[in-house]
């Protein structure tokens, strides 16, 4: 695939400006990371050459100075709330996220939660933390918050919260999803670091939107199809404006924060040392933009991913006419339309052409391969393996699985687990072709093509089944659906 960002000049010149900004405090800097530390497909999806673990090998290049805070909000421990694109709570994944970052030598130093209100499984929460060795600090909710600043700022605001200890410079505070109290967290310890006599500065990391780059850009658009349910708008800072006469891109919630924000390190600081709430962050994602063209390319794609899982999520009643509609102004806004998603047409027409369920994937040499339902094979299980024959140069005539291989699994599936569609999927597809290729050199040169299916194109003519969709996930491909089952 084409790049167009540079991911070790990104590695060194985010990290070196990183460095800059603690200085700019003394010596200790709170840096609020929104978004995702690692497994960020976003954006290695719309920057083409981005490692969606970049920010972790970032950080990794300040290891000795940097350490990390796990902020959670009580109230999401208490109703179990879900990370929708792992499917796991949110206490399960701090403890994943603490496992993740002390495998590769990130120092994890506490779990704060947030908003604590004596709640019982809180508590127990913090036992089972404190079982594994974890440190963990209870931050209260403050009446009147964010708007009474008076008494925010005060000892029976921040004053009442836990003073969390850190022995490092840079303090990276970072959560399993949004509403889980950074910035809270971060403001806070600001307060009682002053308390204390010690120098400390606050900064924000936040990939996107990026804020040079201009409003309309298809990287910055792209965001917003992201964040359509959250109702997120991409905006000109205001005070970016009236400050320096330079226009910046935000983020409204940002924006309209930010006069509590500087009220509030005026109280704590005796000045704000931010004019704008663009210069509160860190980010350096434009200077390593190399091919402006290819960015755009990949974002508009990703505006049409967005596009069309919202119809299928609004086709399961899982989001309102809202989301789509402002993914069609998005489209609109970016000039492109399902034209430019070049396997929704073939997937269409081989659909029309079979009667049946049909899909279509892009390769990376620009050929557009097709799959057809079949007796033996769903639509998915087809195209995955008519793919890996074109990738394997291999007649599309030839078999890759044998009978006697096929005809066992079709009858575990009817005569044993009651299913009255013999068809395979494409987990089962593949894993028949692995146990074929012990014994075919076809199938074993099939088996070797996998990789390269990473970052492909998909699109199916009917709503994937959830076996489907994740072998396709896992496998990289990016994958679109018509909002049909």
């Amino acid at each position: 695939m084409a790049i167009g960002f540079d991911n070790e000049k990104y590695l060194h010149i985010q990290s070196q400006h990183i460095n800059e900004r603690i200085a700019q405090f003394g010596g200790k800097l709170y840096l609020e990371f929104g978004g995702k530390l690692f497994d960020d497909y976003h954006a290695s999806r719309v920057l083409p050459g981005f490692e969606p673990d970049s920010k972790l090998k970032m950080l990794l290049q300040l290891k000795d100075r940097v350490e990390i805070v796990i902020a959670i909000n009580s109230s999401d421990i208490e109703k179990n709330k879900l990370r929708g694109d792992l499917g796991i709570t949110y206490d399960l994944d701090v403890i994943r996220l603490i496992d993740c970052f002390r495998s590769i030598g990130l120092y994890v130093g506490s779990v704060v939660m947030t908003r604590f209100n004596g709640q019982a499984t809180v508590i127990a929460y913090q036992k089972r933390l404190e079982s594994l060795g974890v440190k963990v600090y209870r931050h209260y909710s403050i009446d009147g918050y964010p708007s009474d600043i008076s008494k925010i700022v005060s000892d029976e605001g921040y004053g009442k919260n836990e003073y969390i200890e850190t022995s490092r410079e840079l303090v990276v505070i970072t959560a399993p999803g949004p509403g889980s109290g950074k910035m809270a967290t971060c403001l806070s310890q600001l307060y009682h670091e002053h308390k204390r006599g010690v120098q400390a500065g606050y900064a924000k990391f936040e990939t996107f939107p990026v804020w040079n780059l201009s409003l309309t850009h298809p990287v910055n658009l792209a965001y917003e199809a992201a964040t359509a349910d959250l109702k997120d708008v991409n905006m000109i800072d205001p005070f970016h404006l009236d400050a320096y006469g330079e226009t910046a891109v935000n983020y409204n919630r940002d924006v309209e924060i930010y006069p509590v924000v500087k009220a509030m390190l005026e109280k704590i600081l005796g000045t704000c040392p931010y004019k704008s709430p663009t210069d509160m962050g860190v980010n350096m994602i434009k200077k390593c933009i190399v091919d402006d063209e290819e960015t755009r390319n990949a974002s508009k794609q990703e505006i049409l991913r967005r596009y069309y899982t919202a119809l299928c999520d609004q086709r399961k009643g899982t989001v309102s006419d809202d989301v789509v509609l402002k993914l069609e102004l998005l489209m609109k806004k970016a000039g492109i339309t399902a034209d430019d998603r070049a396997v929704i047409a073939p997937a269409i027409q081989k659909a029309a052409l079979t009667g049946s369920p049909a899909a279509a994937l892009e390769l990376s040499t620009g050929d557009i391969i097709t799959g057809r339902t079949s007796e033996l094979l769903g639509a998915s299980a087809a195209l995955l393996l008519n793919a890996l024959k074109s990738l394997a140069k291999i007649d599309d005539k030839i078999h890759l699985i044998s009978p006697t291989i096929l005809e066992p699994i079709q009858e575990l599936k009817t005569k044993h687990f009651g299913n009255r569609n013999p068809r395979l999927h494409t987990d089962e597809a593949l894993i028949a072709l692995s146990i074929s290729a012990a014994s075919d050199e076809k199938a074993a040169l099939a088996m070797k093509q996998l990789s390269k299916l990473r970052g492909c194109e998909l699109h199916s003519s009917v709503i994937l089944s959830a076996v489907d969709e994740k072998v396709f996930k896992r496998l990289g491909i990016n994958i679109t659906c018509e909002p049909a089952y």
